[in-house]
């Protein structure tokens, strides 16, 4: 009985060692498939990122580069042994890098699509974003894309607007001197019927010089020349001149206006006069041509010792809200305003919004379709004897 037993245990273990080992073998087997496919998605990965036409370029979270793929070598022309498992900071050393290492800084800061120009034929773009892992930060991810081919057609569009608008500029001010000389009376009296026809082409021509004018300045924009002429002067002066030239308009359409100011003097603010004045100047003539006769418009002037505030009102058409966010682009006139006036480019505030901003200032509006807008901008308020200083 006790053989017959023990013969029993020995066939019972005999199976569970049979059992263990088949468990053990599909184990090994799942595990040897996991592994292939582990390595089929690596290579695929390592495959995508070494075919990207971008360059990529991969920190660790001690900001040492740990992977860079073969466009970004290329676009830098260095090798892997030179820069991988180096510190940001290292690789500023390197004339290849320092641009890239300076735009990043030593702690990779977060950016996107920041301009670099790498050499006269290579221009990209770089971003940078974190890696995250399980939630927890693992690294950072450079991305290197080439712009040279985009930014070649943007300079050869700006340089063909520019020639083109020049071309046109030319004739269409001596037709405009023609046509003066004419409604003055130089060539000889005209009957009313002919003056007022002149007028209107006279009229028609200024609107296509000062569209021609727009399309110069938001060029001169897109290619970085539009630098300014600072001078260090009072504000009030400059908005009240403007005012002047509307007072014609103001009272042929009969406009309730103000213009309101700090009873203090305001601080002097660092301004090119002529851009300042066009910046007034757009934003006082939408005012008034989007205001209905009988409406209100009314400029406010205020400031502190850090800033001047302008702010102008209408009680005009507004703009609707699906289209705020579209007021300050290119070419950009809202569908209530088309509906009355067909005139206009759609530049005026995208070069307002510039001019603002080369200044160190800020732009913003409020309005509601129907009730009006609120148009605000600031400017820095500057000492005289901090401007003083700074010439030297």
């Amino acid at each position: 009985m006790e053989k017959l037993n023990s013969r029993q245990s020995e066939q019972e273990r005999t199976k569970e060692l049979e059992n263990s080992k088949k468990e053990l073998v599909d184990l090994l087997d799942d595990y040897k498939k996991e592994k292939v496919k582990a390595e089929q998605e690596q290579n695929k990965t390592v495959a995508i990122i070494t075919n990207l036409t971008d360059g990529l370029l991969v920190f660790d979270e001690e900001k040492k580069l740990s992977l860079v793929n073969p466009q970004a070598k290329n676009f830098f022309k260095v090798k892997s042994e030179q820069i991988i498992n180096k510190h940001i900071s290292e690789l500023a050393s390197l004339p290849q890098l320092a641009g890239l290492a300076n735009l990043l800084k030593p702690d990779i800061q977060m950016i996107s699509r920041k301009e670099l120009i790498i050499s006269e034929r290579l221009t990209v773009e770089v971003s940078s974003l974190h890696i995250e892992n399980e939630g927890k930060a693992g690294g950072f991810l450079v991305i290197v894309h080439d712009v040279t081919r985009e930014k070649l057609m943007e300079k050869m569009k700006s340089e063909f607007v520019s020639l083109t608008a020049h071309q046109l500029r030319t004739p269409l001010s001596a037709m405009k001197w023609s046509l003066k000389m004419l409604l003055d009376g130089d060539l000889g009296q005209t009957t009313q019927k002919q003056k007022d026809f002149i007028e209107k082409t006279y009229n028609t021509n200024e609107r296509i010089i000062s569209l021609i004018n727009d399309i110069l300045n938001v060029n001169r924009i897109e290619e970085g020349k539009y630098l300014f002429r600072p001078m260090l002067t009072d504000i009030e002066p400059i908005i009240q001149l403007v005012i002047d030239s509307y007072k014609e308009e103001i009272k042929k359409k009969k406009i309730k206006f103000k213009f309101k100011r700090n009873k203090e003097n305001l601080p002097k603010v660092e301004v090119d006069v002529a851009e300042i004045k066009l910046a007034i100047e757009n934003f006082l003539e939408n005012a008034l041509r989007y205001t209905l006769s009988g409406g209100e418009v009314t400029i406010t002037l205020s400031g502190n010792d850090k800033e001047i505030e302008f702010k102008i009102q209408d009680s005009g058409i507004g703009i609707p809200e699906d289209q705020k966010n579209r007021v300050f682009t290119k070419f950009f006139r809202a569908a209530n305003v088309e509906k009355i006036d067909t005139e206009g480019s759609g530049l005026g505030l995208h070069i307002t919004k510039n001019i603002i901003e080369s200044h160190g200032g800020k732009i913003w509006f409020e309005s509601v379709k129907d009730k009006g807008s609120i148009f605000y901008f600031t400017l820095p308020a500057k000492e005289e004897f901090t401007e003083f200083l700074g010439n030297f």
